[in-house]
Formats: structure tokens, C-alpha cells, sequence
């Protein structure tokens, strides 16, 4: 197996890349790289914004849709916390005149694609739940190939601007599946396969530009119950830095689902305004929480590349983040509202323009990079799992209507994620 040079420090962050090219990266391959994370997204999150409750509200009765959403999604949710890890270390030891990402890539994008028809087409509730079991699974083995190609192909020096784009590229999808709901409305096969037949030819024309090495041989395995639990396990004792990274992370994306998870309720009971009004001014908060967040992105990874650091960009974001969720605390007016999501798509802005190049530069083991990532994955699944959950708990411990303890909590856990990168030692 190759070895990679020591990391002492700062001076770390152009250690040796045996999978990393020492060139710039392509512009071609960038540009499709971006469009691919948009599409896999795009295929991805509208199901989950809209036209998954949709096909279940036309399969079940009305007393029985919450619970049968909250199924079928429960379901997506542990796919996708199994199948990233386990897809990533088989794409780290892929090997084939086709390269360890490509295939991963196209098969990913093709079971993601069927999963979506078969969901599309059916009438029973047991054959959505076991095809969107699937659909997550083949999309998280495309997302941890792709991830892992840009390690692979990105040099350390411009990560910062490639992460800012992906990380914009995601947030637009974001924005892209919410208005295919607005425009597709309840057409329920145009809802599934629109967006997925973007997917599909975004990330084909990716893997067509993806310069993909093959791996000459693959690397020796330990087997056993050992090689299932590194799958799911890097150990932070022996790679501090990827653990406070993972820590910081996680810390993150809890703080931003407590606050998402209730921004229609929010906006129903703090402000209170009527179910029509209130969609109304959370669909122009994402927008404009979108458009901050695309100029931020950008800016901020490219600093973080002339610059060549990293932490002060993440930390600096979080707290960002955690100000404009505190102040959404004494927000009373719609006005107030859409000045906190311009102070929170500043801060994830930058967030997101600049961490996955901090974490891309903590992994472990270049040869481990798509299994590492997997590892990494974890911090953004579980959080979305435990957020509704404590939500929950604190809207309730203040009443049931209020909303300033859940607010005050988020707030707290990004000072938190901020302060978690400061031992972060290989990484400026």
C-alpha cells in the first residue's frame, strides 16, 4: 500500500496524494463534477421535499399518512447510514479498466433512477417502502464514489474553490426541488422522474469527463467482523483531526435541522401567520437564504484557497450561523425573519464553501478516501435523525408554542461546532 509523508503541521496540507493530480484540476471535469452533485440532489431531495408524501397520501388513508411517511423515510434514512461507508470501502478496492469511482457513479445513478420509476408506478405502500430502501442505498453508493473523486482529482490548493461550488451546487438543489414541486404539483410521475432523468444525464456526462485512474490491484483486506467494523469506524485517538472534524460537523447540521425541521411552525406560531402566508414567506426565505448562501460559497472557498487556511473559515462560519439563530429569538415580523436567513445563508455559506476542503485534507488514508467519507457521512445523517426528536423536547418543555429555548439550543451547539475545530493541528 502506498504510504503518504508525515504530517507535522500546516506545511501538511501539500503532503503527498498518491490518487490527487499534481496539475490544477480540469475545468471540464470541475464543471461536470458540480453538475453532477446538483443532479444526484436534485433526483434525490425531491422525493424527500415533496413527492414522497405525495404518493403516500395517494396510497393510504388520511388517518394513516403520518405514520406511514414517517416509515418509508425511517427506512431511507438507515439505507443511507449503512450504504455510504460500505459503498465507499468497495469503491476504495475497485478495481477494472474502468476506474474506482466511475462504476460506483453510473450504477448508483441508474438504481437511484429505477427505484424512483418503480415508486412512480406503484400502488402498494410495502413496495414504496423497499423501492426508496433501495433508491437511497444506489444513491449513497453514487454519492460516495463522487465524494471520493474529488479527492481524488482536486488538488489540495483548490479545494476550497471546487468544495465552495459543490457545496453551492447542493444548496441549489435544494432550492430546485422545492420549486419542482411548486411547478410539477401532484403529477406524481413527472415529480419522481423529471428530476431523475436530470440526475441520471448530469452525472453520466460526470463520469464520461472523469479522468478515473484504475487501481492496479486491490489492497489487502483483513476480513472479517474487523473489515465490517472499520467500515463504519475511524478511530480519533490515532487521527485526532478527522474526529474534531466529525465532531464539528455533526455539531453543525444538528443546529441547522432544529431550526429547519420548525421554520413552517415557526413562522406559524411565533409570527403568527396563516398556512397560505406562511408557505408563502418560508419559500422567499429559502430563496433568499439561497442566494446569500451561492455569493458567500464561492467567495469564501476561493479565500480559503489564496489564503491557505481553513479553521477560521469554518469556526468563524458557525457562529455566524448560531447569531442569525439566535436572533430569529426576537424575531416578530416577517421583515425580522428574512434578515435572520440572510445572516444564516451567510454563515452555512461559507460554512459549506470551505468544510468539505477541511475534511478532504484530515482524511486519514488517500487509498481509504471514499470508506473515510462514508465514515464522515455519518455526521450529516445522524444529526437529521436526532433533531426532530429534540426539537421536540425543547418546544414542548417551553410550552408547546415557543420556540426561544429549541432557538437558544441550536445557537449554543454551533458555539460549539465552532470552537470543536481549534484542535484541528494538520490543517490551518
Amino acid at each position: 500500500m502506498t504510504t503518504t509523508s508525515p504530517r507535522p503541521g500546516p506545511a501538511s496540507e501539500y503532503r503527498e496524494q498518491p490518487y490527487a493530480p499534481e496539475r490544477t484540476a480540469r475545468p471540464w471535469v470541475v464543471t461536470t463534477m458540480a453538475l453532477a452533485q446538483l443532479g444526484l440532489f436534485l433526483a434525490l431531495l425531491t422525493p424527500v421535499f415533496a413527492s414522497l408524501a405525495i404518493k403516500v397520501q395517494a396510497i393510504v388513508p388520511k388517518v394513516d399518512e403520518v405514520s406511514a411517511l414517517g416509515m418509508v423515510s425511517s427506512l431511507g434514512a438507515v439505507a443511507a447510514f449503512l450504504a455510504n461507508p460500505v459503498f465507499g470501502r468497495i469503491s476504495d478496492r475497485t478495481t477494472g479498466r474502468f476506474g474506482r469511482r466511475r462504476p460506483w457513479l453510473v450504477i448508483g445513478a441508474l438504481g437511484l433512477t429505477g427505484g424512483l420509476a418503480v415508486i412512480a408506478t406503484t400502488r402498494s405502500l410495502t413496495v414504496v417502502a423497499v423501492a426508496w430502501f433501495l433508491s437511497q442505498m444506489f444513491a449513497n453508493a453514487a454519492l460516495a464514489a463522487f465524494t471520493a473523486s474529488v479527492a481524488d482529482q482536486v488538488p489540495v490548493f483548490q479545494r476550497g474553490k471546487v468544495a465552495g461550488l459543490i457545496g453551492v451546487m447542493q444548496n441549489v438543489a435544494i432550492l430546485g426541488a422545492a420549486y419542482a414541486a411548486k411547478v410539477l404539483g401532484t403529477n406524481g410521475m413527472l415529480l419522481f422522474m423529471a428530476p431523475a432523468a436530470v440526475g441520471l444525464a448530469l452525472v453520466l456526462l460526470y463520469a464520461i469527463a472523469l479522468p478515473d485512474k484504475p487501481l492496479p490491484q486491490r489492497p489487502p483486506s483483513d476480513g472479517g467482523p474487523r473489515t465490517v467494523l472499520s467500515t463504519f469506524w475511524v478511530n480519533p485517538r490515532k487521527h485526532p483531526d478527522f474526529g474534531w472534524a466529525f465532531v464539528s460537523r455533526f455539531m453543525i447540521i444538528l443546529a441547522m435541522f432544529m431550526f429547519t425541521t420548525f421554520r413552517l411552525l415557526f413562522l406559524q406560531d411565533q409570527l403568527g401567520l396563516s398556512d397560505e402566508r406562511a408557505v408563502s414567506v418560508m419559500a422567499t426565505g429559502v430563496l433568499i437564504y439561497t442566494l446569500v448562501l451561492m455569493a458567500a460559497g464561492q467567495l469564501a472557498g476561493w479565500l480559503s484557497d489564496r489564503l491557505r487556511r481553513r479553521k477560521v473559515f469554518v469556526g468563524s462560519s458557525a457562529l455566524v450561523f448560531g447569531i442569525g439563530t439566535a436572533l430569529l429569538i426576537t424575531t416578530h415580523s416577517v421583515a425580522g425573519f428574512y434578515a435572520a436567513e440572510v445572516v444564516l445563508g451567510l454563515g452555512f455559506g461559507v460554512y459549506a464553501g470551505v468544510d468539505l476542503a477541511l475534511v478532504l485534507d484530515v482524511l486519514p488514508d488517500p487509498e481509504d478516501s471514499a470508506k473515510d467519507l462514508g465514515v464522515f457521512n455519518i455526521a450529516n445523517a445522524a444529526p437529521q435523525s436526532i433533531a426532530p426528536a429534540l426539537g421536540v423536547l425543547l418546544v414542548n418543555t417551553a410550552g408547546g408554542h415557543e420556540y426561544h429555548l429549541l432557538l437558544g439550543a441550536a445557537a449554543a451547539v454551533c458555539v460549539i461546532g465552532a470552537l470543536a475545530v481549534i484542535p484541528i493541528r494538520s490543517v490551518r
